[in-house]
């Protein structure tokens, strides 16, 4: 067994078809299937269930697929670590963000990155948090942009900037003509928030949670640019992180808090055993950058 027969195995697990995973692998279909063939002869098991439709992996085939995938992400570190080595500021840079941030940055960030660090090939991934922390543990991330703190012995991070929450009303809501509202003014207010699994809406649960303001449990929204059409269309009010306000919208008003205005701390989070500390500094010094470009 070698390296290239691991990219035939999972080749087909991918695409349960050895005639698509030759394709792939740009090679013969008989001879992929000779290879898987010879693969499960040495080990003296059945990776895979062939059928004239399809292609499925045995319960124990899913285990060798699993650590055949493992071998191969470390195979691609070993490679990464070399090239690392010749040029720290070269190779592949994957960076997350979840949701509620990523759509607002990274437009920013992508022309500072490709002027400032051209060697670097960036990959953008847009996750939950919770995803994102399991990617960063698992090595399948390199850096993250989360919000802090985060605590967790095998991670450190840089505290980047801190987004204001706003509240975004209709134009026509009674609270749009304020220049700044207190948590008192949304007392019986239809409150609307993300749906679950998003860091947002843990965030403006601790705000209304401190104020004993009430959720509109009845509507929730899977991202914030629906939350926005519903303020637009005055089905209630939400709070919503500066980052995101877009001043030139009319029928929307993004009203301040007053002191103390609530927030959300955006840091950038890494593994400590990254050999990337280099790249990873003038990443968040880009990443101010790009906030600040976003705001202007």
């Amino acid at each position: 067994m070698n390296l290239r027969d691991l990219h035939y195995l999972i080749a087909v697990a991918d695409l349960r078809s050895f005639v698509q995973a030759a394709e792939r692998c740009f090679i013969s279909q008989p001879t992929l299937s000779t290879q898987i063939k010879k693969m499960e002869d040495g080990l003296g098991v059945k990776i895979f269930e062939r059928t004239n439709k399809k292609v499925l992996a045995t319960e124990l085939g899913e285990s060798i697929i699993a650590s055949a995938r493992r071998i191969l992400r470390e195979v691609e570190h070993i490679n990464e670590l070399a090239r690392i080595a010749q040029d720290p500021l070269a190779g592949n840079l994957r960076l997350g963000a979840f949701p509620t941030l990523s759509t607002y940055i990274f437009p920013q960030l992508v022309p500072l990155i490709k002027q400032q660090l051209p060697q670097i090939r960036l990959i953008l991934v847009e996750e939950k948090t919770e995803q994102l922390l399991l990617q960063l543990k698992n090595g399948q991330m390199d850096v993250a942009l989360l919000a802090l703190p985060v605590v967790d012995d095998y991670l450190e991070s840089v505290s980047l900037f801190t987004d204001e929450f706003l509240l975004a009303v209709a134009g026509d809501h009674p609270l749009a003509a304020k220049a700044e509202v207190s948590p008192e003014d949304l007392q019986g207010q239809a409150l609307l928030l993300l749906d679950e699994g998003h860091c947002l809406r843990g965030q403006a649960l601790q705000v209304c949670q401190a104020h004993f303001l009430e959720e509109d449990t009845d509507v929730r929204a899977t991202g914030l640019e629906t939350l926005r059409q519903m303020v637009r269309a005055g089905t209630g009010i939400t709070f919503m992180p500066r980052i995101a306000a877009q001043a030139s919208d009319h029928s929307i008003r993004y009203l301040p808090f007053t002191e103390p205005a609530p927030y959300r701390s955006i840091g950038l989070v890494w593994r400590k055993t990254s050999n990337r500390k280099q790249l990873i500094m003038l990443l968040a010094d880009l990443l101010r950058l790009a906030h600040q470009a976003q705001l202007a």
